[in-house]
């Protein structure tokens, strides 16, 4: 068969795979645009008609302003935390033997096995006043007084990172246990250091991982509501709360699709920046080789 015939068969084979597909894709973009489409033209519309007022808003209103610097403070704080304890609980994971790594990952994964109001309902039994943590910090004498550990920043920071801690674990883990560990066996045999061997070899060679678990807990954490709801007290107001109160409270739809357009915004933004930096950090040659 000639070139051209070949052609003509894989344009033919793609046309039915297209036309397979198609119901597919349609109800999908059905799902996915049509909503999105919806919200985007309701955010510019307030009380007077066409506006850009619920944008407006989010700039000039101390409350609004508060409120992204809020959820970007308490999204950064879990993510930074998640990295300093995820890491090196993947590391260890990544060095044990098979089976042990089997029930250390199992461990891992067991927030995952329980519903999310679950935790969070857990979390406030342990942080209250007279909760199991302060019951027992009293009784060892460590404390003399009661610790407010729940319904502030502190309790609804620790309740995110319990869950987020698995988001991080898993791909630095996948990207670990992939690794060719012969790189550091020929950092050790040129006469590296343990640690400049970690540092030049081992921890670039995980960026990837690394820097996808720390993209997914920081754009999850962005869109958090149950926890902060329930473990903030109404003293944290993150974006997706205020979306709720502008719902609910005000039934002022045009600033709820405004918080959500721009929380799309960002979120788009922060996976767009991540892609140039690994693609930046791929063509400059960072990587080993």
């Amino acid at each position: 068969m000639n070139v051209a015939g070949l052609r003509a068969d894989a344009a033919r084979e793609r046309a039915v795979l297209a036309a397979l597909a198609s119901p597919a894709f349609l109800i999908l973009g059905g799902l996915l645009f049509i909503p999105a489409g919806w919200l985007f033209w309701l955010s510019f519309y307030d009380e007077t008609g066409l506006s850009l007022a619920n944008y407006r808003r989010m700039v000039t209103e101390p409350a609004y302003l508060s409120v992204f610097g809020v959820t970007l403070e308490l999204s950064l704080l879990v993510t930074v935390l998640a990295v300093c304890l995820g890491y090196p609980l993947a590391y260890m994971i990544a060095k044990l033997p098979g089976r042990a790594a089997t029930i250390c990952l199992t461990l891992v994964l067991v927030p995952f096995w329980t519903a999310l109001l679950v935790r969070t309902y857990a979390w406030l039994v342990l942080l209250q006043r007279r909760g199991i943590l302060n019951t027992l910090l009293m009784k060892w004498g460590l404390i003399d007084q009661l610790l407010a550990l729940v319904h502030n920043f502190t309790g609804t920071a620790i309740g995110m990172l319990h869950i987020m801690i698995p988001f991080l674990v898993l791909p630095v883990y996948a990207n670990m246990r992939a690794l060719d560990h012969d790189y550091m066996r020929a950092a050790a045999s040129l006469g590296a250091s343990p640690a400049s061997a970690f540092w030049r070899v081992y921890l670039p060679l995980t960026f990837p991982g690394l820097a996808a678990g720390t993209v997914m807990v920081f754009v999850i954490c962005l869109g958090f509501y149950v926890t902060p709801q329930f473990l903030g007290g109404g003293r944290v107001t993150t974006v997706s709360m205020k979306i709720q109160q502008n719902v609910t409270t005000y039934v002022d739809w045009g600033a709820a699709s405004a918080l959500g357009v721009v929380l799309f915004v960002m979120t788009a933004g922060i996976f767009w920046l991540a892609s140039r930096v690994l693609s930046l950090r791929s063509l400059t040659g960072m990587q080993p080789p």
